[in-house]
């Protein structure tokens, strides 16, 4: 007597735009094929990921998707019923809002709880603006630690960064951290205060957009020809 099992779930997590209109330019035919196959999507922002997939023109009716909200403030809970309650031998999708989900993102979450359950959990290939930064830049690829955000108590953040820039000359492990797009001015400016002036800053800027900057100096350099970051998704690097 055979004891049949159901088909397992599969969770695919798919990588999205780091800027508008590059879709074509940036993500693989795979990740078209499987939105194309995927009715439930767990997303960091609603109406930016209707938008996205109508912008793919995959001939999918928005109105006849399932979303569910999957941001830092979703309590656990929530986000395991979602997926508890997926039929059996379904398939489903997790959208950042910009780049790789699972990756300095609340996609995370989700994906534990999918591994909890059972299911398949399938990465596909896509931009992360993480790993094009510090491939860019110059710096150490074999040891790297990634912080995301830094302090925002001015006292708190230099301590931070110092540390950080410490770490990358006794470890000679690159230090990569962001900030949110409209305080990356004040950031620099910080970064550029509290470091040595031989330290070397790289810059990662509107990755894969037509406008990008991605460049390494020395900190004194960049003193001297600050860029304008203000609401430009921003990766920073320490070497």
């Amino acid at each position: 007597m055979t004891n049949h099992q159901p088909p397992a779930t599969t969770l695919y997590l798919i990588p999205t735009v780091l800027a508008e209109d590059t879709a074509q330019q940036v993500l693989p035919p795979q990740v078209l094929e499987v939105i194309g196959q995927v009715d439930h999507f767990f997303v960091e922002n609603v109406r930016t990921a209707r938008r996205f997939i109508s912008s793919l023109r995959l001939g999918k009716v928005i109105d006849e998707l399932t979303f569910f909200e999957l941001t830092k403030d979703t309590p656990e809970f929530e986000t395991y019923e979602q997926l508890r309650q997926l039929p059996a031998g379904s398939t489903a999708g997790i959208i950042s809002e910009a780049g790789c989900p699972g990756v300095a993102d609340p996609g995370a979450v989700a994906v534990g709880l999918a591994h909890q359950l059972g299911y398949t959990v399938v990465p596909l290939v896509g931009p992360s603006s993480i790993l094009l930064a510090l491939m860019a830049s110059g710096m150490s690829g074999q040891s790297f630690a990634f912080h995301g955000y830094l302090p925002i108590d001015k006292v708190q953040r230099r301590k931070t960064i110092q540390q950080l820039e410490q770490n990358a000359s006794q470890r000679h492990q690159t230090q990569l951290f962001m900030e949110t797009p409209f305080r990356n001015n004040q950031l620099l400016e910080a970064v550029l205060e509290a470091c040595h002036p031989d330290t070397r800053l790289c810059i990662a800027c509107n990755l894969t957009a037509p406008d990008q900057l991605i460049r390494t100096l020395a900190i004194k350099s960049w003193k001297q020809q600050k860029p304008d970051l203000h609401k430009k998704p921003t990766i920073f690097l320490l070497g």
